[in-house]
């Protein structure tokens, strides 16, 4: 097949929901696809809108994969009839992100325009499902595929995780993803300037994305009297984040709002229990009390609640430390899920 694959700006660029379209594209170009990358520049959602004077979809594609984050500079090129099917990968809408009431209204409009302008959809979750039902109804051919989260291979082993549970050290908490203010590390800082006892937080996650929400992190930190116990790493490789993740004994990233939460998914794999929050798809997988814990968005005080519980009990954390493990293992692995989405672009062409 000769395929697209539209996004903004950068292929690399360090997200979950990046790194589903650059797995995707591996594992096509394996398969012996051609898949060309149509970038358009990162620009704010007032410019990306000014796109659609001049953007129109390139010819001699057989067909045409959208990351659904374009979707404000697609409004007129997906208008009519297209030269070939156009599929929209979606991760999560821009529409079910916490922001004022009105300006959600907005969103959702151009939003509900755009998808009814595709032929087909790659969905990462059926929280992003339900969602994208709400705006255009299930009229369209639809595949969900969850994103890829065997990328650290093998989970790591019962002996060890239960070991590490049970030793002697600080607790060590993970915050993972991208310092931006949708994935909540200012009231995961709040709950740790009120926690008694011991411990240790690892911020891994460009800092580049918000910068001035990341600054101010770094001084809430520090004005806490707690900037000894919690560093900034900024991105790192994948080895030298399996070994923060190896050592570790509990995720934390009680977001806004998640389409999927990779990361959640990807912490199990090294038995880290996740703490996220009852919006979005986290509880597709956290099961409250069983593999970590939903909270409220925002609720500082059942985070410090959470949190002091697995610090005082080696018991509660070895038992939510395994149970992570087997979650991870339940799920489907990426080969099987891009073969499936695969054969699904196979019978648009």
């Amino acid at each position: 097949m000769n395929l697209g694959l539209l996004i903004y700006g950068s292929l690399n660029t360090l997200s979950g929901g990046y790194m589903y379209d650059r797995k995707l594209v591996e594992y096509l170009r394996k398969q012996g696809d051609t898949v060309q990358i149509i970038s358009l520049p990162w620009r704010n959602y007032p410019a990306h809108l000014t796109d659609n004077v001049f953007f129109r979809l390139m010819p001699g594609l057989d067909l045409l994969i959208e990351d659904e984050l374009n979707h404000p500079s697609l409004l007129v090129a997906n208008a009519g009839r297209h030269p070939y099917p156009v599929i929209s990968l979606v991760h999560h809408l821009r529409s079910s992100e916490l922001r004022p009431a009105w300006l959600n209204v907005f969103y959702r409009l151009v939003e509900r325009s755009y998808l009814s302008s595709v032929d087909g959809l790659i969905i990462n979750s059926h929280t992003t499902h339900s969602v994208v039902a709400g705006l255009i109804g299930d009229r369209l051919p639809l595949l969900i595929a969850y994103p890829p989260t065997d990328r650290f291979g093998p989970a790591l082993p019962c002996e060890v995780v239960s070991a590490r549970a049970a030793g002697p050290g600080p607790f060590r908490i993970v915050f993972l993803g991208n310092v931006i203010a949708r994935k909540g590390l200012h009231t995961l800082l709040e709950a740790l300037g009120r926690l008694d006892g011991l411990f240790v937080l690892d911020v891994i996650g460009s800092l580049d994305s918000e910068p001035g929400y990341a600054l101010e992190m770094q001084h809430l930190a520090a004005a806490q009297g707690k900037a000894s116990s919690i560093q900034f790493h900024g991105a790192l490789d994948n080895d030298e984040l399996a070994g923060r993740l190896r050592i570790a004994h509990l995720l934390v990233v009680p977001s806004s709002y998640e389409g999927f939460g990779i990361v959640y998914m990807e912490g199990m794999a090294f038995g880290l229990p996740a703490i996220g929050t009852s919006v979005g798809a986290a509880g597709e997988i956290i099961t409250d009390g069983e593999n970590g814990y939903l909270i409220m968005s925002g609720d500082v005080e059942g985070l410090v609640m959470r949190i002091t519980g697995l610090m005082k009990d080696k018991n509660l954390l070895t038992r939510l430390s395994l149970n992570a493990l087997r979650r991870y293992q339940q799920q489907p692995v990426w080969e099987k899920t891009a073969g499936n989405i695969r054969i699904f672009l196979e019978k648009f062409v």
